[in-house]
């Protein structure tokens, strides 16, 4: 792994493959760590003629953490957006796509396809938005338009979701399974000690709750995207489970609606996870979709 300055903070990042080929930029989500980014995933795309780039967003993993700032609450922020009040926290998704065009920067590559899931599926969107000139392609998986008209999670995942996570390991690990069951692909369920694995190795690497905070206010505070997604001429392609109970597919169909051109891929039995045996689906999609931007 390596370190990169990016505006004006750092980024952790891992790049795979050929530094020649295509280059393909992959963004997480919420409170995910570059290591969620499945090392086998990254290495199919490589496999398939991709440079291909995982990175820590900002708050997340080894990368830059904004401690010193405060950590938003998050009912006092919600009920003030709905009265119209102003609101401020320490950064929006418009920094975080920023951040991703700061790592190409400092990687010597002029333009790029961006992948990402869930929040960073909203990181790519703000990307294409504010930076159309350095996407080849971009690709918003299991991901949202922030549009307030559209349904939300399931209540009883939104009220896991906002719950404060245990500090203690064996804690933590519990609740990333249940979270799992909430919102994983009931078709594709991952084995319970598989999801405990991964949620030990990334507390190990990096627990850091108030970050995810930090970035779930950015979600909330970045309002619709849907007018500036209008003017996106990025060829672009959407990915979406039709289980996903934590972002509603019609997450997923707002986007594509929104964006000319878009091409969709809808997925039975996938919830909001990317379990193994749809990898080969969506890699080939991703490389059917990037492959004509050639």
């Amino acid at each position: 792994m390596a370190r990169a300055k990016s505006n004006g903070i750092e980024l952790e990042y891992e790049t795979f493959g050929n530094p020649e080929a295509d280059p393909i930029l992959l963004v997480m989500g919420l409170g995910g760590q570059l290591i969620h980014w499945d090392e086998p995933f990254c290495k199919g795309l490589a496999d398939r003629g991709h440079f291909v780039t995982r990175f820590d967003n900002r708050d997340a993993g080894l990368s830059t953490w904004f401690d010193q700032a405060d950590v938003p609450d998050l009912p006092s922020l919600i009920g003030a957006i709905g009265a119209g009040e102003p609101v401020a926290v320490p950064y929006g998704l418009d920094d975080m796509a920023d951040d991703a065009i700061g790592l190409l920067d400092f990687m010597g590559l002029e333009r790029a396809h961006v992948c990402g899931v869930s929040m960073g599926g909203m990181i790519v969107q703000a990307i294409s938005i504010r930076h159309p000139n350095r996407v080849l392609s971009m690709t918003s998986i299991m991901s949202s338009t922030g549009n307030p008209d559209l349904p939300p999670a399931a209540p009883h995942v939104m009220e896991k979701l906002l719950e404060t996570p245990p500090r203690d390991r064996e804690g933590n690990v519990a609740r990333s399974a249940m979270m799992a069951r909430l919102v994983g692909s009931p078709g594709y369920p991952i084995p319970e000690e598989e999801v405990r694995e991964r949620a030990g190795f990334a507390y190990d690497r990096a627990f850091h709750p108030e970050g995810a905070t930090r970035q779930l206010a950015a979600i909330i505070t970045h309002g619709s995207r849907v007018d500036a997604l209008r003017k996106v001429r990025t060829p672009t392609l959407v990915i979406h489970g039709r289980s996903d109970a934590l972002v509603p597919m019609t997450g997923g169909i707002d986007t594509a609606d929104a964006i000319a051109g878009a091409k969709t891929l809808w997925i039975d039995g996938m919830g909001h996870d990317l379990p193994q045996p749809l990898w080969g689906q969506v890699l080939d999609a991703l490389h059917e979709h990037t492959a004509a931007q050639r």
